[in-house]
């Protein structure tokens, strides 16, 4: 098939996800066949820097043959079984293996395909959990405003992006929201990180006070919060959520499904904030985007009851632990260990900050924050005073410029408006200074192109 025939194909019968199909109509879509390293290239030879690891996910980078042979021989001995009432030897070791890097008493594994199958879970399990104990009004969630946490009918209600939410209402009841930890536009405490974190923690506490602590059933917080633009918490953030959620005995789940696996440089997120969550939801770099699989994490606490006399957790899917996947996952996580690339993040994760603040000289450029091998740069068009695109200014700087421009250029990346406008960057872990300087690069020549447009 042609280049040509290739383009025509995909837009007369491949859906792309979350794409504006109108804008492919009577342009090429680009196709990209082929990925090596921290770089992909498409059907016409051009090579682009995957800023962005594919969608957070490639973390041992493209092209890891053993990686693709574990796949061939796991498919060649089991290519399938469920575990549904059955066990096979890879679902099994890849438990065990999650269930040791885990922290506390996280010992339970259920496995999904994705990340929005892990949350759905999450929320599912966290109902039926407090039925079992006797507190059958606790079902409601709590989660943070603009924060992504997926696309099922449960996980998107969990999603604090009302614009991604509008067109499938209504959704399940229940789900809250309360403030983020965007510091940069942070109402209050905004000088003091520290206090603004406590005041941050706080909004979920009054947010369970509201409800009535014998309704609420979970709190879903990412460590980082990828929607927005990577919003790091503040100090001691985490503790005091902790703390508020053993005070009035609500489930804390950290969704991981983008931090974990080496994301910010520790197997899971929490670890590098110092908090124990309830549950932990995570997919993506488990396998580096070779194979899919997803997981809830679960504590030995929250597990009890459904190991106990005829009750059973009524929910699975078909492909939740797949033998390949599964295999590519421990064989991933081997290379993971091998190569060192936790402790390669958290020594170089500093210097991919280092590199991107100095794109603060641009007039464009607002703030850059984030953590590990994940950050974003929030877009402005006033420094001083932090005043943002309007939404004219979204659809033709953000949209019609940027999205193309920075891909025309050499750069997969995301150009995004939930939220403020921000570009978001989170390489394959094996990244580099030279990874960065291009990255750099490239963004100082298309965000200086963008200001004249504004």
């Amino acid at each position: 098939m042609t280049q040509k025939d290739l383009s025509r194909t995909a837009y007369d019968h491949l859906w792309m996800h979350f794409t504006r199909m109108s804008s492919y109509e009577n342009s090429p879509v680009p196709t990209i066949v082929r990925g090596e390293g921290t770089h992909v290239f498409d059907d016409k030879g051009k090579r682009y820097l995957d800023g962005l690891a594919g969608l957070f996910v490639v973390q041992a980078g493209h092209g890891r043959v053993e990686l693709a042979e574990t796949a061939l021989k796991q498919a060649q001995e089991l290519a399938f079984f469920p575990v549904w009432s059955y066990a096979h030897p890879k679902a099994i070791e890849l438990a065990e293996r999650l269930a040791g890097y885990a922290p506390g008493d996280l010992n339970k594994v259920f496995f999904t395909t994705g990340g929005g199958e892990a949350v759905e879970t999450a929320w599912k399990l966290a109902k039926q959990y407090f039925k079992l104990v006797g507190k059958p009004a606790k079902h409601k969630v709590i989660s943070r405003s603009l924060a992504y946490h997926g696309t099922p009918q449960g996980a998107l209600s969990i999603t604090g992006l009302p614009a991604l939410k509008a067109p499938f209402e209504p959704l399940v009841p229940g789900a809250h929201k309360v403030a983020n930890t965007n510091i940069y536009r942070a109402p209050i405490h905004g000088e003091d990180p520290e206090a603004f974190g406590r005041w941050a923690a706080d909004q979920i506490e009054q947010q369970i006070l509201f409800e009535g602590p014998d309704t609420v059933a979970a709190v879903f917080v990412e460590p980082v919060q990828n929607a927005g633009g990577c919003f790091p918490p503040p100090p001691g953030y985490f503790q005091r959520v902790r703390e508020i959620c053993d005070q009035y005995d609500v489930l804390l789940v950290s969704d991981e499904v983008i931090c974990a696996f080496g994301r910010l440089g520790t197997m899971f997120a929490c670890d590098k904030f110092g908090y124990v969550p309830d549950i932990i939801t995570c997919a993506k770099g488990m396998t580096s985007g070779y194979s899919p699989i997803g997981a809830t994490v679960v504590s030995d606490r929250i597990a009890e009851p459904f190991y106990r006399d005829d009750n059973v957790f009524l929910h699975g899917y078909t492909f939740g632990g797949h033998p390949v996947s599964a295999a590519v996952g421990l064989a991933n996580l081997d290379l993971f260990e091998r190569e060192g690339l936790n402790q390669h993040v958290l020594d170089n994760e500093g210097a991919f900050l280092r590199t991107l603040q100095k794109l603060h000289d641009l007039p464009i450029v607002g703030d850059v924050r984030g953590n590990g091998f994940f950050y974003g740069i929030e877009l402005v068009k006033d420094k001083n005073t932090k005043e943002s695109f309007d939404a004219d200014e979204i659809e033709r700087v953000l949209y019609g410029f940027l999205s193309k421009a920075l891909f025309e250029n050499g750069l997969y990346c995301r150009a995004d408006d939930r939220g403020d406008p921000v570009i978001q960057l989170a390489p394959p872990l094996i990244a580099n200074q030279e990874t960065f300087d291009e990255i750099e690069q490239i963004l100082r020549a298309t965000l200086t192109e963008a200001w004249t447009k504004l």
